[in-house]
């Protein structure tokens, strides 16, 4: 078997070798590595110009812990309009969203038939008036008997109270405004029957409102009659003052909730049918809060500069409820940092500042 001759240098013909490719390259290798690592002219990097700002101090506040439920602005004076007896309405004038006064006509049905009883029922109290007269000249000449006469009497006091029964009736038959308001809504036609326990119209008071709420059953505890509580509505820009009206004595047995009512004081742009939240206190609790100035939005991020050694440092925060002026920060900062409150949507992350103050 023929073996192959061994091709590997003996160690020391090796490192002869190494030493003579390194002394006879070494000046390439040296220009090589010198244009490879040109150092440019301008090697002195861009500085920030200092900024102006204001600054404060982070701070570890109390509040009073709240939670909003949901609710209502309805009329504290409404009413469901209905008919006391049966008929076919005739006229209905009024449209939703009509002004109308007290007493002014809302409905009016057919009339025809009650006039016919109330005829009816005169020419009765017209004859039985007549024999009370006629039986009382009898009686003086003892042509009846007192007991004939009481019953002549005893029939023109019944026709008498049916005139004025059937009189009643007719009147029912104009259906007017209790009081004064605005038909919110309207349920009957001209030509429908109404009848006693028909709804035909809602009528509602806009100038006395109150915010109605469900109350969850946790929460009901905390709120007292007369007591002021805050009340947002969407189509405000301000809270509004509410007073606690009425607490249902019962939770609804469906939802666990308990109807609650605040009385609302008279409110530009305050409307029927809008939502508004009402605010119920829980308890005073510790948070870090911050003036809503010094929290800057960058996409979906939320950042705060910390000035340290008078250079500002970004910071990425995470809020939590805005509280008047103030965010509650739940991470990213400490009380007692300083961070600036004016000036920094402008500022770059390690920008020297100078403080204003």
């Amino acid at each position: 078997m023929n073996s192959r001759p061994n091709s590997i240098l003996p160690p020391s013909d090796m490192r002869h070798l190494l030493l003579l490719l390194i002394g006879s390259g070494a000046l390439s290798l040296t220009v090589l590595l010198s244009g490879c690592h040109r150092q440019p002219e301008n090697t002195a990097p861009e500085t920030l110009p200092a900024a102006t700002v204001r600054v404060a101090a982070v701070e570890n506040k109390k509040y009073l812990a709240t939670e909003e439920v949901i609710g209502t602005v309805r009329a504290k004076l409404r009413a469901t309009i209905e008919a006391k007896l049966s008929g076919r309405i005739e006229r209905l004038p009024v449209t939703v969203g009509q002004r109308v006064k007290q007493g002014d006509l809302l409905v009016l049905l057919d009339q025809r038939e009650i006039q016919a009883r109330l005829e009816q029922t005169r020419a009765v109290r017209e004859q039985t008036q007549q024999d009370r007269k006629r039986f009382e000249t009898l009686l003086q000449q003892n042509a009846v008997s007192r007991q004939e006469f009481e019953a002549v009497q005893a029939r023109a006091r019944i026709a008498e109270a049916a005139v004025t029964e059937t009189e009643a009736l007719l009147g029912y038959a104009k259906v007017t405004a209790p009081f004064d308001g605005v038909v919110s809504r309207k349920l009957a036609e001209v030509g429908d029957l109404a009848s006693p326990g028909r709804p035909l119209l809602e009528l509602e008071d806009p100038n006395a409102l109150r915010l109605e709420s469900d109350i969850p059953e946790a929460l009901i505890d905390r709120l007292r009659l007369s007591e002021k509580m805050a009340v947002r509505v969407a189509a405000l820009t301000n809270e509004i003052p509410a007073t606690v009206s009425e607490i249902a004595p019962a939770a609804d047995p469906n939802s666990r909730t308990f109807r609650v009512k605040l009385d609302l004081p008279p409110t530009p742009g305050l409307r029927l049918g809008q939502f508004g939240r009402v605010t119920v206190p829980l308890n005073e609790v510790a948070s870090v809060r911050i003036p809503a100035t010094a929290v800057v939005v960058r996409g979906q991020m939320e950042i705060v500069f910390v000035v340290e050694s008078q250079k500002a440092q970004l910071r990425l925060v995470k809020t939590g409820k805005r509280l008047g002026d103030e965010w509650e920060v739940v991470s990213g900062l400490n009380a007692g940092e300083s961070i600036v409150v004016d000036g920094a949507a402008t500022l770059s992350d390690g920008q020297p500042v100078e403080v204003k103050r």
